[in-house]
């Protein structure tokens, strides 16, 4: 069989890798259910029009079908299923699936992969995994749960830092600052003029003056005047004041940029209480999804900006709606898989050992394997993850085998001695070369030894 070529986008770590990334699974866990989120999953499918009804992502998702099906039926897309490109669109159709059973305001984490049918690059994937919390309302929420939720997430990526992971910077608008602006102007394509400022990290603001005047019937002077604004960040209550001077200077004030500029502050302000110089008003933050709002959110690694967004979201009030009953919410999600290549990639992290076992307990001779079993036996029985030689070899060659693991401990069963009482088992430290008598019923490896561990490297 001729050696497999990797799939780009599809990410599979080595061992260690994967240590670090249930590491940071499990710190995101525990945070999130102190902050009393529950944990969710749903199914990993969703019916494509489902997929599509908001936001442009048709050319992200991937269509799911069978092999065999009948080549001559008519395309029905209301019948097709298509995997999941976020978790926010399958957790709207479960929370009006289950309404009846649900408490409000519902507050739910869900750590699942999802699908996105795009270019490979660094830190984005076609297969990876998100850490999302939301918190939905029925028919309502109160806006300070966008106030913490950015905070929530501060918290879980701040439980990382011992990690070497670096600081991170939560970067917020107000999708009613923005609309409330472009109207103000005179520009009625409010999503167009989203989708353009949406992309000034990756072309410039040049190019995306061009946009808003080619795509959003912006005149230049109004391109201009959008810039300005996205220009325009800070982490204290400065930021209101230049956006409102903005607004008089251009004619745009309106009542509805003024009520995003009050929560737009009363977020800032409690960041910078709670959290300080975590979070920062930005203005050109838009999130090119339109389902969103209110506040939005992207969250950039201190150091590694070139990465892009780590964490993302925003508040949404129409995206699950029965018809008579709305739920809006608001919600951030951690690209996990994008969090965790960075972290390899340049070093900033590693597992101290890529196996879980503390101890090979070595075999004397094949008639005296069980032996050796009972001792790994009894050692598992007290919580020591242990496994047994493989061969009866040399010693020598059994602590080599253990070496090349990053087992730090060896067992040595104990033989019976001349008198034909049994003698004492004996455990090596192979870091040291430290061998000491030891008691399965009572021995343990000192606490760090216990289980690998994720530390800062260097």
């Amino acid at each position: 069989m001729a050696r497999p070529t990797p799939l780009s986008g599809f990410p599979e770590w080595l061992p260690d890798g994967r240590i670090v990334e249930q590491h940071v699974l499990d710190v995101l866990r525990r945070t999130f259910e102190l902050h009393g989120f529950a944990g969710i999953e749903t199914r990993a499918v969703e019916p494509l029009d489902q997929l599509l009804r908001k936001g442009e992502t048709s050319k992200e998702v991937y269509v799911l079908r069978r092999l065999q099906e009948d080549p001559d039926a008519a395309p029905d897309r209301a019948g097709q299923l298509g995997l999941h490109f976020d978790l926010t669109v399958p957790f709207a159709r479960y929370v009006l699936e289950n309404a009846g059973h649900l408490a409000f305001p519902f507050r739910r984490y869900q750590i699942q992969k999802v699908w996105r049918g795009e270019r490979p690059q660094d830190g984005r994937f076609r297969e990876f995994v998100q850490a999302d919390i939301d918190v939905v309302g029925a028919g309502a929420l109160p806006y300070h749960y966008e106030v913490e939720l950015p905070l929530v997430m501060a918290d879980a990526l701040g439980a990382l830092r011992d990690l070497g992971v670096p600081p991170v910077r939560i970067l917020v608008n107000n999708r009613k600052v923005a609309e409330g602006f472009y109207r103000g102007l005179g520009l009625d394509d409010v999503e167009a003029v989203l989708r353009g400022i949406d992309k000034l990290d990756k072309v410039g603001p040049e190019a995306v003056a061009a946009l808003l005047v080619e795509e959003a019937g912006a005149a230049p002077e109004q391109a201009g005047a959008c810039l300005e604004l996205a220009a325009i960040s800070g982490d204290d209550a400065a930021v209101v004041d230049r956006v409102r001077a903005l607004a008089a200077r251009h004619g745009a004030s309106n009542d509805l940029l003024e009520e995003g500029l009050g929560e737009l502050g009363a977020l800032v302000a409690a960041a910078a209480e709670r959290a300080p110089g975590v979070v920062v008003a930005d203005l050109r933050i838009a999130r090119g999804l339109d389902y969103y709002t209110g506040s939005v959110y992207e969250t950039v690694l201190v150091g590694h900006e070139d990465l892009g967004s780590i964490c993302s979201g925003g508040r949404y009030d129409t995206l699950a709606s029965d018809g008579n009953q709305t739920y809006p919410g608001v919600g951030l999600s951690i690209g996990v898989s994008r969090l965790v290549s960075r972290l390899l990639s340049a070093g900033l992290v590693r597992a101290t050992r890529s196996v879980p076992t503390a101890v090979l307990v070595a075999v004397t001779s094949e008639e005296r394997r069980s032996r050796s079993d009972a001792v790994a036996a009894a050692l598992r029985a007290r919580g020591i993850p242990v496994e047994v030689a493989p061969s009866a070899a040399k010693f020598g060659k059994q602590i080599k085998h253990a070496d090349r693991r990053g087992i730090p401990f060896v067992w040595f069963v104990g033989d019976t001695t001349d008198d034909g009482a049994p003698a004492h088992d004996e455990v090596k430290d192979i870091r040291s070369g430290e061998q000491v008598p030891a008691d399965a019923a009572t021995w343990a490896p000192p606490a760090d030894d216990l289980r690998p561990r994720v530390v800062a490297a260097g």
